[in-house]
């Protein structure tokens, strides 16, 4: 889960990206990069850390140019502390190539070994994203034996790399003197798309993660880059695009609209913020079903993306919605961070309880999901210090059962709470008096019911179906063995900064 913007304008584009970068800083803390392009050179800054502190205006003179990308980092592959594997990333040939990736490449083990013997590439680092490009790369080289290139060559690469790799991925890149590509794997798993502009000097054309940052940009959203789909713009503006893949199917990430989209965005089709409060209005049927309302005095959310459902569940449930907990912004966003020490440090400087919201009363608690139960149980025990008499706890998804293998930090069962574990005894885990989660197969009736087109979703965290249909236990034997071999680090730049406007409850 990162967040990836390119941009091809008639005017200089640097501070445009910045802007972007700011309106996806939820999708990732950890490391920030831009790269801009004049003419055939590219200029390129990234570091660790968020947006505004990695470009100074020593940076940003730094970046001319009228074509450009970025991407704002959350690490699900390869090492979360090196600077190297911030992106973009470059290879100088063919032609010179730029690209920042959204996603996670289930294959990417076994493609670096192919890389190696096969097409006699070197990969320097253990990021999924260098393997990618390197892919694109040998086929561009494949498909484009003659100057100059066309539109036809890059799509054909475009079809080779879908047959190749495997996974979620929505990517952009540069291609030096030709123009911006951009494309989204045939499942449709990580979101992306396409929106223009014009100015005084011509049509400006954006593709990026979310509808938020076109809108926040100024530009008119044309539509979300399909599956499979491969979109091709060149150094004039002029956009060309294909279906590259052989069999497309659109199964979006559920976990988008659950927790990492900021509401106000349109993914697919679908509203995030109407996808959150249809979600409440199925929970607050759960909470119904489990115990009588009159039980509960009050409905309060764990902010921030859980408040739509709770406002609905609220409403139906015919209880106050009130706001019991105070967000320190300035702290980081727990989910985001890897590290549990760090993850249950940081809660109590995160939130705060206003006691009178909680005293004497039974309280229900409205939470997006409940991933490694760390922070619940925390906030459950902040509740009763609080003054409450009874605390209940609601989550707007269902148990999180699975690891996520697309790009999500759910990477071993052993992390999360409800591996292996009933709800009751997930209860007594967290100390609430009352556990109500989501219906999995109500949860994907409500947001279909937005866009009756859709396919179905990526929900493997939930339902232990994976649409790519290559995971095996032998990849949650790497993953795992992968992120016990990372480092700890408790006092990272991304850790101890902003809490952006998205969802801050999952843990």
């Amino acid at each position: 889960m990162c967040g990836i913007v390119g941009v091809i304008s008639n005017q200089p584009v640097n501070q445009l990206i910045y802007d972007a970068l700011l309106l996806l800083q939820h999708r990732g803390q950890d490391a920030a990069g831009i790269v801009t392009m004049q003419g055939t050179k590219c200029y390129m800054h990234k570091a660790r850390g968020m947006v505004r502190d990695v470009f100074r205006t020593r940076n940003m003179r730094a970046l001319p140019g009228n074509v450009g990308l970025g991407q704002v980092r959350y690490p699900t592959a390869g090492n979360a502390y090196s600077e190297e594997e911030a992106q973009p990333f470059y290879v100088n040939a063919p032609f010179g190539i730029v690209l920042v990736h959204n996603g996670n490449l289930t294959n990417a083990h076994a493609l670096k070994k192919e890389l190696f013997d096969i097409d006699r590439r070197h990969i320097n680092t253990e990021s999924d994203t260098e393997v990618l490009i390197n892919i694109l790369a040998h086929e561009l080289e494949q498909k484009a034996r003659d100057l100059p290139l066309t539109p036809e060559e890059v799509f054909q690469a475009v079809a080779a790399v879908h047959k190749r790799i495997k996974g979620s991925y929505a990517v952009i890149a540069l291609i030096a003197g030709y123009g911006l590509l951009a494309f989204r794997d045939p499942f449709g798993i990580r979101p992306l798309c396409l929106g223009t502009i014009d100015t005084p000097e011509g049509q400006e054309v954006m593709v990026a993660s979310e509808s938020v940052t076109l809108e926040g940009t100024g530009h008119k959203i044309l539509r979300d880059v399909a599956p499979g789909e491969a979109v091709f713009i060149d150094m004039k503006g002029q956009i060309h695009s294909r279906q590259c893949a052989e069999s497309p199917t659109l199964n979006p990430c559920m976990f988008e609209f659950v927790y990492l989209a900021r509401p106000d965005s349109v993914m697919d089709g679908v509203s995030v913020y109407q996808a959150r409060l249809n979600m409440g209005e199925t929970l607050a049927q759960r909470v119904i079903s489990t115990m009588p309302p009159s039980e509960i005095d009050v409905v309060i959310p764990i902010p921030e993306s859980s408040r739509p459902s709770a406002m609905q569940l609220a409403q139906k449930i015919g209880k106050p919605y009130r706001e019991g907990f105070v967000k320190n912004r300035y702290v980081g966003r727990t989910f985001i961070m890897p590290g549990q020490a760090v993850r249950k440090k940081s809660v109590r400087q995160k939130l705060n309880a206003i006691g009178v919201e909680f005293k004497g009363r039974n309280v229900l608690l409205v939470d997006d999901s409940i991933v490694r139960g760390t922070t619940s149980k925390e906030i459950v025990q902040m509740a009763r210090e609080a003054g409450a008499n009874k605390v209940y706890m609601a989550s707007a998804a269902p148990p999180v059962r699975y690891p996520n293998v697309y790009g999500i930090d759910m990477p071993t069962q052993e992390e999360l709470v409800a591996h292996n574990r009933t709800i009751e005894e997930i209860r007594q885990f967290i100390g609430a008096d009352a556990l109500i989660y989501q219906d999995v197969d109500a949860m994907k009736r409500v947001v279909h019911a937005l866009n009756p087109s859709l396919r179905g979703f990526e929900a493997s965290c939930f339902d232990g179906r994976y649409v790519t249909g290559d995971v095996s236990v032998e990849d949650f034997a790497t993953m795992k063995a992968q992120r016990a071999s990372q480092p700890e680090e408790e006092d990272g730049p991304a850790r101890t900064r902003l809490a952006l406007q998205s969802g801050e409850g999952a843990q």
